[in-house]
């Protein structure tokens, strides 16, 4: 009887044979089998980490790039299951796909995770989210978008679920006074209209601190120019930024952005049950915005 042969233990056959020898090439870039084969073990040895073992479903959310081989041949060689899809499936169709696999954990690229996060409650068997590649674009534009920034003592919020559910109730009710009556906020990210994006914010821990990073669109968003500046391989270009609309594209009515930043700083005075005041920041707070920035502007 022949034995059979894992794709796993092909690769490091291959790579006995073809060290040096280019396996992919990307963006003019090659990477040879070694090369392959170190990043594939690196990956294998971190998802075993995290529980994945044989028999494991594990989703695959990736376009055709480097990451994409180095997770399904480390799969194989855990004897995991790979569960590819693709990339432009939306909420629905990821969640039946997701089910139907009993997905354990899902690897995606890294500005899919809102949307993963916000389906996650009804993925009951998936444990494990795993991200990878630096490929999130934020849209900013200084006559578009309004952004705002506050931070907390830590204990303030019971939990970072705590906070992510109080700042998206926040946004929700700031929306709809000023007309946008179709908000919606499911979890960790988000909030929508229709399927687009209307707002955004992320929350952070450091050190004793809590940040939040909120990002609202209020007027006519000029994506078009966006895209003549930044160069996006086209695999991915669909998905960096994902749908968006604004307060003006809903209402028709252009906002007045010191009047949108009372209502919003209104909105968490009542139902945080706190004082805003504006002023300088304090010392643990400067430090905590100046490592932010630090960090943002390293990726």
């Amino acid at each position: 009887m022949t034995e059979r042969m894992s794709l796993g233990k092909i690769l490091e056959d291959r790579t006995e044979s073809f060290k040096k020898k280019p396996a992919i090439v990307f963006e003019g870039k090659e990477i040879n089998y070694q090369q392959l084969n170190e990043n594939v073990n690196k990956l294998a040895n971190g998802l075993k980490t995290l529980g994945i073992c044989k028999g494991d479903r594990v989703a695959i959310m990736l376009p055709n790039i480097p990451e994409f081989f180095y997770s399904f041949f480390a799969l194989q060689k855990l004897g995991a299951i790979a569960v590819p899809f693709n990339t432009m499936y939306k909420g629905r169709e990821i969640i039946h796909i997701l089910n139907d696999c009993g997905a354990k954990a899902i690897i995606a690229l890294s500005n899919f995770a809102a949307l993963i996060n916000e389906i996650k409650a009804d993925v009951p068997s998936l444990e494990q989210i795993i991200l990878t590649g630096e490929r999130t674009l934020l849209f900013v534009h200084p006559e578009s978008t309004i952004s705002v920034q506050m931070v907390y003592d830590s204990a303030f919020f019971e939990s970072i679920d705590e906070a992510y559910k109080k700042v998206g109730e926040i946004l929700v009710e700031t929306f709809k006074k000023f007309g946008v009556a179709g908000a919606w906020y499911k979890h960790r990210g988000s909030v929508r209209v229709k399927g687009r994006k209307i707002g955004g914010f992320i929350i952070s821990r450091l050190e004793n601190l809590t940040i939040v990073n909120a990002l609202c669109f209020l007027g006519n968003l000029k994506t078009d120019e966006f895209f003549k500046v930044i160069w996006i391989p086209p695999e991915v270009k669909d998905k960096v930024l994902e749908p968006l609309t604004s307060v003006e594209e809903v209402t028709g009515e252009k906002l007045d952005k010191v009047q949108f930043k009372n209502t919003l700083v209104s909105a968490f005075e009542n139902i945080l049950g706190i004082e805003i005041k504006e002023g300088h920041l304090k010392r643990d707070e400067l430090f905590a915005y100046e490592k932010q920035r630090s960090l943002a502007h390293k990726v």
